[in-house]
């Protein structure tokens, strides 16, 4: 059984910055790519960012410049650092990671329980 948590969300100012992190722990062999995601009231859940196992990165439009995802393998652990955060940042951040248990595992996708982030003045 493998478990991710996330932290480090909370109430910022706009033009505030938050830095989130998720660690997994459990049976884990290797972690894959690991991505942060987010949902919105009333919207459907989005990508935020993602990086592999080898730190290629991939970040949505909308936070491109102002969002950094990053990842420590030897604690199994990805960060967001999140900058000039916006109103419309406020949402559900949720972070994947794609878990192999054995060496030939084909791998599959876990989910944290969600971190709320809330830009308001």
């Amino acid at each position: 059984q493998v478990q991710l948590v996330e932290s480090g969300g909370g109430l910022v100012q706009p033009g505030g910055s938050l830095r989130l992190s998720c660690a997994a722990s459990g049976s884990i062999f290797s972690i894959n790519a690991m991505g942060w995601y987010r949902q919105a009231p009333g919207k459907e859940r989005e990508l935020v960012a993602t990086i592999t196992s080898g730190g290629s990165t991939n970040t949505a439009d909308s936070v491109k410049g102002r969002f950094t995802i990053s990842r420590d393998n030897a604690k199994n652990t990805v960060y967001l650092e999140m900058n000039s955060l916006k109103p419309e940042d406020t949402a559900v951040y949720y972070c994947n990671a794609v878990i192999l248990t054995y060496r030939y595992d084909p791998g599959y996708i876990s989910w944290g329980q969600g971190t709320q982030v809330t830009v308001s003045s």
